[in-house]
């Protein structure tokens, strides 16, 4: 259960990070500190469904979503947020699970493809429904190309990241077990 645990917490600390700092600038783009956390939940959603599998994984992707937007309204956030913030998770994280599910790679490609359509679409969807005109109007519609491609990129580079450490990890566990079994 304890993966389950740190899941959520990450994606609580995103929420919290976001409310409690200002947007940090990155090549001219504002981009939230909670963006840095986001990259790492896909992976962590990852190593759920790994444990307890697809359909309690959906359990706790809806657990998770609820805890994140009654922190938000709690935080302050505004409701085009918080509803936008809904349903990027809810997108982004089914796609995700969904794509992990059906790829037949080894884990650490699972988790990077899976990510980067996840960590993608949870940007386009939170930034449109959330911070454009059409949501808390705080990106005017000429930034919000930028401001998706700002967020996008940090979550897959860090879930890029997390592929290549689960790659070394596994393949140094191998090793191990080979020459363990000589």
């Amino acid at each position: 259960m304890s993966i389950v645990i740190l899941y959520i917490l990450a994606i609580l600390t995103a929420n919290w990070l976001s409310s409690q700092f200002p947007p940090v600038n990155i090549f001219g783009v504002l981009v939230s500190l909670g963006t840095f956390t986001v990259g790492f939940t896909f992976i962590l959603r990852d190593f759920v469904q790994n444990k307890y599998g697809r359909k309690k994984t959906y359990l706790f992707i809806f657990l998770a979503m609820v805890l994140s937007a009654v922190m938000a309204l709690i935080l302050g956030d505004g409701l085009p947020v918080v509803i936008a913030s809904a349903i990027a998770f809810l997108v982004s994280e089914s796609t995700d699970t969904e794509i992990y599910t059906r790829l037949r790679l080894p884990l650490h490609s699972r988790v990077w493809w899976s990510g980067l359509v996840g960590g993608t679409l949870d940007s386009t969807v939170f930034i449109i429904l959330g911070l454009s005109p059409i949501g808390m109007n705080f990106i005017p519609w000429n930034a919000v190309p930028y401001a998706i491609i700002a967020q996008a990129s940090i979550k897959i580079l860090l879930q890029g990241i997390g592929a290549i450490i689960i790659k070394i990890v596994t393949e140094k566990n191998k090793r191990i077990k080979t020459i363990n079994k000589d």
